[in-house]
């Protein structure tokens, strides 16, 4: 008997494809409806919430996904509010008030831009 030959395999058959349950249970995505229901939120606050604190989310095709342990790890670490935030910012930006090298960094950057800092076109001359 004569030996066939078998077909080579279509591009699409040779894509790795994960199986469904590769990214966990599908009850650990969430979609906007069961998100809201799970944190007991309007619809439009939860969206909200995603550019507002922080909260993890993708917005896939036009709809909203939360991953379950995302939502859960965002409500265990909470969120800083602004006080935190706005304390953090001064701190560094004052922390390399003192920098011997800052005077030559930000001399080299308006260099490189083509303009001076002041009229005078030192930093030296720049007081606050």
């Amino acid at each position: 008997m004569p030996r066939t030959k078998k077909p080579k395999p279509t591009m699409a058959a040779q894509i790795d494809r994960p199986s469904a349950g590769a990214n966990g249970p599908p009850e650990d995505v969430l979609t906007l409806a069961e998100a809201a229901a799970y944190l007991r939120l309007p619809e439009a606050e939860v969206v909200g919430l995603v550019p507002a604190q922080g909260l993890p989310a993708r917005h896939v095709r036009g709809e909203w996904r939360f991953l379950k342990s995302a939502i859960q790890e965002w409500l265990a670490t909470g969120s800083p509010t602004w006080e935190t935030r706005k304390t953090a910012l001064l701190e560094l930006a004052g922390k390399y008030k003192d920098d011997p090298d800052l005077e030559g960094i930000v001399e080299e950057a308006y260099r490189r831009r083509g303009r001076p800092i002041i009229e005078g076109g030192s930093y030296k001359n720049f007081s606050t």
